[in-house]
């Protein structure tokens, strides 16, 4: 890498996304280059801290943003390609290995973004998953629906979060939905539904050692609330307690069989109605639904910040974490039949910080106490069901 010259870095963000990433490159001396799609041209991007602005048309074949990205090397030679999404992740690894730059590579990224190659890793290397079968050959998934008792999970092997899953209620459905999908089937997998409480582990890596991390216990599956509606809210669970440490144990596991070397990673677990803690999935972003808000307010870390000196340091000089609090947050945070909600209402003394999107109601607390927050979490939930709440059907697949 070259020091005379600032470092290049370049931004990939099919979504408006990133903008604390961005400032801080710039504020360390960096020259950005962003490159999104139309659609986000106008969005309220940090121009002042950007040097090239490109865009390129919604679900530009990989080998157009490979095009796109050689052509402007010939003027600016990029360090560092930085991933702001789920659907970023795998096209800065396809830019990597064709630019044959340092970074995350495709065979890594797969564990970030495919989940049958990130259940295949994670069971090989001894940690707990809920039980799965690949869409390849029909007399597996017969044998896989015979043992293991209905619900099932059929999940897209490489969409974000809970987009496009279904839940099987019997084989009758899998094989309709098989037949739909015809050639296209082995892109996704059935896997054991797991009903229990959805936890998440939201953390920064540095040279393969997970250098922070802060642990979050759900009040509704993301699933339950993507396709049923209602309010999605999540809090930081009791500091020094089991839980917490059970968290941050499996999921610094996670990492290293996983593969992240270095970066920032949102991974979820659930805990099953017998205790034990199972690996979900997990992903090389910062988490979404204002989590990172969440843990800004109870940290002082801002984890794009963060994530943005790792790679500006690329491991050339020892990671060190800013001094960081010990306090509890949640947010609390449903779609909105305002198209801008009246949050005058939600004003305890643990509201942190009330973000402003369109349709949507948000609340980001703070406090010292975790059962008051806890409560406060709780109470607004059951709020925003009745304020704001309102319900639109689960898209089938990314939202550019």
């Amino acid at each position: 890498m070259e020091a005379k010259r600032p470092l290049n870095v370049l931004v990939l963000s099919g979504i408006f996304k990133g903008d604390r990433f961005i400032q801080q490159c710039h504020k360390r001396g960096a020259k950005v280059t962003v490159l999104t799609t139309e659609k986000h041209t106008n969005d309220p991007w940090p121009r002042e801290c950007i040097d090239q602005f490109h865009t390129q048309a919604v679900r530009a074949p990989i080998e157009h943003t490979i095009n796109t990205v050689t052509y402007l090397m010939r003027g600016t030679k990029f360090d560092i390609i930085a991933p702001m999404d789920d659907y970023d992740v795998e096209v800065a690894a396809a830019l990597r290995e064709h630019l044959r730059m340092k970074g995350m590579g495709a065979s890594v990224a797969r564990h970030f973004r495919d989940k049958l190659a990130m259940r295949v890793k994670a069971k090989e290397g001894g940690l707990p998953v809920p039980e799965f079968c690949p869409l390849f050959n029909y007399d597996e998934l017969r044998d896989f629906m015979a043992r293991v008792p209905a619900p099932w999970m059929f999940k897209p092997r490489s969409e974000a979060s809970a987009s496009g899953i279904k839940k099987m209620h019997n084989a009758e459905e899998v094989w309709r939905l098989l037949d739909q999908l015809g050639d296209k089937q082995s892109y996704f997998l059935l896997e054991q539904y797991l009903p229990g409480d959805v936890c998440h582990v939201d953390c920064l890596i540095s040279e393969g050692k997970v250098v922070f991390a802060e642990a979050h216990k759900c009040g509704a599956p993301p699933f339950d609330v993507t396709h049923g509606g209602g309010v999605w809210r999540t809090r930081t669970v009791e500091r020094g307690g089991k839980e917490e440490k059970e968290l941050v144990a499996i999921n610094e596991k996670v990492m290293s069989t996983l593969g992240q070397f270095r970066g920032v990673s949102h991974t979820e677990f659930i805990r099953a109605k017998d205790g034990k803690l199972f690996f979900l999935e997990t992903a090389a972003r910062v988490g979404g639904a204002f989590i990172s808000d969440l843990v800004e307010a109870s940290t002082g870390i801002n984890l794009w910040e963060e994530w943005a000196n790792l790679e500006l340091d690329q491991g050339q000089v020892p990671y060190k974490l800013p001094k960081r609090r010990e306090d509890y947050g949640g947010v609390v945070v449903t779609l909105a039949k305002q198209q801008w909600p009246d949050m005058s209402g939600y004003s305890d003394p643990e509201v942190h910080y009330v973000p402003k999107k369109e349709q949507h109601a948000a609340v980001i607390l703070k406090g010292k106490d975790v059962k008051r927050i806890d409560s406060v979490v709780e109470s607004y939930a059951k709020r925003f069901q009745q304020d704001f709440t309102t319900y639109a059907p689960a898209r089938e697949g990314r939202a550019d």
